[in-house]
């Protein structure tokens, strides 16, 4: 089939790349004129886990264009799906003027029937918004005529496993209240929903609606266990048990239970945000979204209030070694990350940072340039160069694994503070670690240091 994909972003180009993987003909649109370029080149302009060799296979064997001109990607395209950003406005709503704006487009050059597809995550009636634009646009040049429709195929995608979620869906929604558009769409992912039947078909609102609440919940299941860290805290249980007790119930599972330091990203944050503008504009009180935006925020100061703590406000002179500044292992994207919450806040009591992680070092440089208070080192190790001590607030593998030797001959102090849990309190304790998780009872070092 021919589709076109308006917008080259994290959504839009996952998606393109793996539409056209499996032999459909996609054409991507940007108004981005060196991103184009660069795509065409082969540059992936995110880290995304084995979307590069996709990108570039596909490139080749024509499958896969990317083009500025939007003519000729509507004239390509009679599915189009729109994944440009809906970032929030200033009020914490989705600001659509990008989605309608790729609307409007697609109606003042479209010359046959259309299926055009919100690909983008968008507030419930967006749809109802776009078919009005197409149709204002289609008025003015006395096109009424033309045909299309407007359909809701929320994408479900995680970052650092985005490439895997698209060729293999847990579930592939459409909204749409018209046969021909869902047989269009069944049509689009036969490839991906050969093993069982995948597809779950619904009205428009009800398919934008569930976007929202799925990440909404998802939101709310890190808020809970991480508010019970604190209670744990408080009460001297480990939330690392209570974790497995709860998780090997089958109606509260194991996925997004980990305690940390709070969730960010492009997603969760925002869509938590506009589904909460959306229930105030309709008059209602969002009690546990409110809840679960409120406990993010102050699980992001987790750590840091455990360094005050253990050093008092005024951090002059002390340096502290950073591992991990994506606000999740797999990706470069540092957007809300708890990251940035505890670097800056140590800045502005005198720290110093000696940071490192494995992809998102240029992103780091990017938001923050060149500080005096900010250095990025090339590996893990040399960042502990020196240090008072380490901070972990990122997951990744290689940090998983703790080398106590290199460690302690590197920082002053035996002294790690870890966001993720990912080190055994006891085990800390013997090789001589003060040692400060999430939850967890701390255990006095049994070696001296």
């Amino acid at each position: 089939m021919n589709v076109t994909v308006f917008g080259t972003g994290y959504v839009g180009l996952v998606q393109a790349a793996v539409l056209a993987e499996a032999g459909h003909r996609v054409a991507c649109i940007d108004i981005d004129e060196h991103k184009i370029e660069r795509l065409r080149q082969g540059h992936i302009p995110i880290f995304e886990p084995g979307l590069e060799p996709l990108v570039k296979r596909n490139n080749e064997s024509g499958n896969l264009t990317f083009s500025t001109n939007a003519p000729e990607g509507i004239a390509h395209g009679e599915l189009i799906f729109i994944a440009v950003g809906t970032p929030p406005d200033e009020d914490g709503s989705a600001d659509l003027r990008y989605v309608l704006t790729v609307a409007r487009t697609i109606a003042e050059h479209m010359d046959d029937k259309k299926y055009i597809i919100n690909k983008s995550t968008v507030p419930v009636g967006t749809a109802d918004k776009v078919r009005e634009e197409v149709t204002r646009a289609l008025a003015a040049r006395d096109a009424l005529h033309l045909e299309f429709d407007v359909i809701s195929n929320p994408e479900f995608l995680k970052e650092g496993s985005a490439v895997a979620d698209c060729m293999k869906p847990d579930r592939i929604i459409i909204g749409t209240s018209e046969n021909a558009s869902e047989q269009k769409m069944r049509q689009l992912y036969a490839p991906f929903n050969r093993n069982h039947d995948k597809v779950i078909v619904m009205d428009v609102r009800s398919a934008e609606l569930a976007k929202y609440a799925a990440n909404c919940m998802l939101a709310t299941k890190i808020s809970f266990m991480n508010e019970m860290s604190v209670i744990a805290d408080k009460v001297g249980a480990d939330i690392e048990s209570v974790r497995q007790g709860i998780g090997s119930d089958p109606r509260i599972g194991y996925h997004f239970i980990y305690p940390g330091i709070g969730y960010g990203g492009s997603c969760f944050p925002k869509d938590v945000q506009a589904l909460k503008t959306t229930a105030a504009q309709l008059g209602l009180e969002p009690e546990i979204l409110n809840a679960v935006e409120s406990r993010n925020h102050s699980q992001k100061h987790y750590l840091l209030d455990k360094i005050v703590h253990r050093y008092g406000p005024d951090l002059s002179g002390k340096t502290f070694a950073l591992w991990g500044l994506a606000f999740k292992p797999n990706t470069d994207d540092m957007r809300e990350a708890p990251s940035r919450v505890l670097m800056e806040n140590l800045w502005q009591m005198g720290a110093k940072v000696r940071a490192f992680d494995p992809e998102a070092m240029q992103e780091c440089e990017r938001i923050y340039g060149n500080r005096d208070d900010l250095q990025l080192c090339g590996t893990r190790d040399s960042a502990l160069s020196g240090a008072d001590a380490l901070i972990v607030a990122t997951e990744w593998q290689q940090f998983k694994t703790l080398d106590f030797e290199m460690v302690r001959s590197n920082l002053k102090d035996p002294l790690v503070f870890d966001g993720r849990n990912l080190y055994h309190p006891l085990d800390m304790a013997e090789a001589g670690f003060e040692y400060y998780c999430v939850g967890r009872p701390q255990q006095a070092p049994t070696k001296a240091s």
